[in-house]
């Protein structure tokens, strides 16, 4: 599994690389073939990986890539994790983004950039993949950073169009409010824990439940105020109540890049964050009940929206940010395999 997990991952960025390099040299039809076939390659060594959890025949592992960090006490690894979840993801991730990479062929054949068009997507799924399949949150923190940057240039990808450019910039603006909580909850674990690495802060995380910590001047529940702060990274990106502006004008980029990003797999990512750190979240009740609110205002918010747009793709936009609620109320209650498995059919359709 390793070996098929280390091209999973490493096929679409090499791809991105050649494409986006070569970009005029290379011309149209080979960065075509070279960032398709990498998706292709990596879905099909994805099944069988789902399959075999699927089957109850495999079993979670680790796969170093390399060391990363060693400073002080803080040192952590570049490593691949493929569990049960993971899984669930890498097939969502591969298929979609491949069958999109195929599309793209059709729907961009008259546009002169398709190179930088194919390379954006491919690195988009690079990053997708680096944050599935992380073992710490820094490399977690990666991977969503790297979403972020590829969304951004997807959506100005026409930016000779002031509205392409106005929807990229709100779309970055936006999510880097909500990656701020997040990075004070990944500040906040390190504290409080004294790793970054997602095994050992699970394990540890029960002996925490009830300790306070000082915040803003206050002696508040460290694990409410940490989980709060990561979720808040969850709504920025799946775009919940308050962080949702960014995703009906993000529809402005090609309709590819909605298909991939804001239907399949970048939105997914907080409902993953969330499944992933679920022991670190069922220590605080408070933080499951904020969870459950926030999932529930925006599945009516935005299907209430929904209902008065014209624009078909401002519909699907409100739409997903609705079933996206679902999820999150669903990780909220506990049901974590209803929430992924309800992740999984909405990527499907």
């Amino acid at each position: 599994m390793s070996t098929s997990i280390l091209i999973i991952v490493f096929a679409p960025l090499l791809a991105a690389i050649v494409a986006g390099l070569g970009n005029r040299m290379l011309g149209n039809v080979v960065a075509k073939c070279l960032t398709t076939g990498a998706l292709f390659l990596s879905a099909a060594l994805s099944w069988p990986i789902f399959l075999s959890f699927l089957g109850g025949t495999a079993t979670a592992s680790v796969t170093p890539v390399f060391q990363w960090v060693q400073s002080g006490d803080l040192s952590f690894d570049w490593a691949l994790r493929v569990d049960a979840l993971t899984a669930v993801m890498l097939v969502v991730i591969t298929t979609v983004s491949a069958l999109v990479h195929l599309y793209s062929w059709g729907y961009m054949e008259e546009d002169p950039d398709q190179p930088r068009f194919f390379a954006y997507l491919s690195l988009f799924t690079f990053a997708m993949l680096m944050l599935v399949t992380a073992d710490n949150l820094v490399q977690m923190f990666f991977g969503w950073e790297g979403v972020g940057l590829a969304s951004y240039l997807l959506i100005g990808f026409w930016f000779r169009k002031p509205s392409a450019n106005a929807a990229a910039i709100k779309a970055f603006v936006v999510n880097r409010v909500g990656d701020l909580g997040f990075m004070l909850g990944i500040f906040g674990v390190y504290l409080v824990f004294g790793t970054v690495s997602i095994p050992a802060i699970l394990d540890a995380a029960p002996s925490m439940a009830g300790s306070t910590i000082g915040f803003m001047g206050m002696r508040l529940d460290t694990m409410t105020i940490l989980c709060i702060l990561l979720f808040i990274g969850a709504m920025g990106k799946s775009a919940q109540l308050g962080l949702h502006t960014w995703l009906p004008d993000a529809m402005e980029g090609p309709t590819p890049v909605s298909a991939l990003i804001h239907a399949a797999t970048m939105v997914t990512a907080g409902v993953f964050m969330v499944c992933r750190l679920s022991p670190l979240f069922e220590t605080s009740q408070t933080a499951l009940n904020f969870v459950i609110f926030i999932g529930a205002a925006t599945c009516f918010f935005a299907a209430t929206v929904g209902t008065t747009q014209w624009d078909i793709k401002r519909v699907i936009a409100y739409s997903t940010c609705s079933q996206l609620g679902y999820m999150f109320i669903a990780a909220g209650v506990g049901a974590y395999g209803a929430a992924m498995f309800h992740l999984f059919t909405h990527a499907a359709f």
